[in-house]
């Protein structure tokens, strides 16, 4: 069956090619428009994949493939048409079997994901914003019965280590789950949550404790896990105190104590979101300026 299959290129010379693009240099413009989208539609693929049980099938259509070529080039004629067979009616079965996967990535392509490829920093930056606010939420929610617990938002500097020491959870960012975390007598309410691209990676993480010099007698092993933590690297702690119901936050090694739910809003926005985000569109505005300048030299 595939003895008969040829692939045709329209006359498609790789010289003549790389002569038609020096003389028309307009098409590289679509070249790169070409290969973007492929790129980005594999990847796609991949990481969805990734997620789903398609993976190991994904898997075996390559093994499949690659048997296939092997059995042509060693001209196994029984076993290449049944191969053939298998990949010819086998696209038809993967239709019925993965129909629930296939509609639920082309929903999501049809949502949200295009709007990420083409403005990724304006969608995560809005997505961190939002997870901010669910974050102060739970803090509140957790102050109110006064019940202890520990958030680490992590920053610049990966803490894989720290993340390796608790249990995966690698859930969206929820209130709801946060605050469910830290209800006393739980497998997971001991230790910190570590929230990672705009991810509840992992609960239950041990942080490294400040030394007794750093910090207030008064206080405990959270807030001395927080601003261990803290001077460590630049992630950012929260800590609900067990005793008062008091919402602190660490960074940079220094511990605020007692903030309100405003202030605790007004940290996070500014140290989360406006230092990592505002210094990108700083640099897309240099980018831009430096661009016009260039072309104003040319002219000139």
């Amino acid at each position: 069956m595939l003895d008969n299959f040829t692939i045709k290129i329209d006359s498609l010379n790789i010289t003549e090619y790389m002569e038609m693009l020096h003389e028309n240099p307009i098409k590289l413009i679509t070249l790169a428009i070409d290969l973007g989208i492929v790129i980005f539609l594999i990847v796609y693929i991949l990481k969805f994949a990734r997620n789903s049980r398609a993976w190991q099938l994904l898997k075996g259509i390559a093994l499949l493939i690659v048997a296939t070529a092997i059995s042509k080039i060693l001209d196994l004629k029984i076993l290449n048409f049944i191969l053939s067979s298998i990949m010819t009616w086998g696209v038809f079965a993967l239709i019925v079997i993965f129909q629930p996967e296939l509609r639920r990535a082309l929903e999501q392509l049809g949502t949200n994901k295009l709007t990420k490829f083409f403005g990724i920093n304006k969608d995560i930056e809005t997505r961190t914003k939002e997870d901010i606010y669910k974050v102060v939420i739970a803090a509140e929610e957790l102050s109110k019965t006064k019940t202890g617990g520990l958030i680490v938002i992590e920053r610049d500097i990966e803490i894989k280590d720290i993340i390796s020491t608790g249990i995966e959870i690698n859930s969206e960012v929820s209130p709801q789950l946060l605050v469910n975390i830290f209800v006393p007598n739980t497998p997971l309410h001991d230790g910190a949550v570590v929230i990672s691209n705009n991810k509840i990676v992992a609960a239950a993480c041990m942080l490294p404790l400040a030394s007794d010099y750093d910090i207030a007698k008064e206080l405990g092993t959270r807030h001395r896990a927080a601003i261990g933590i803290s001077k460590e690297s630049d992630a950012i702690a929260i800590v609900v105190s067990e005793e008062t119901g008091k919402v602190s936050i660490a960074k940079d090694g220094t511990l605020i104590a007692d903030v309100s739910e405003e202030a605790l809003k007004k940290i996070l926005i500014k140290n989360v979101v406006t230092k990592r985000f505002g210094n990108v569109k700083e640099e897309r505005k240099m980018r831009f300026r430096k661009l016009n300048f260039k072309m104003k030299n040319k002219k000139e």
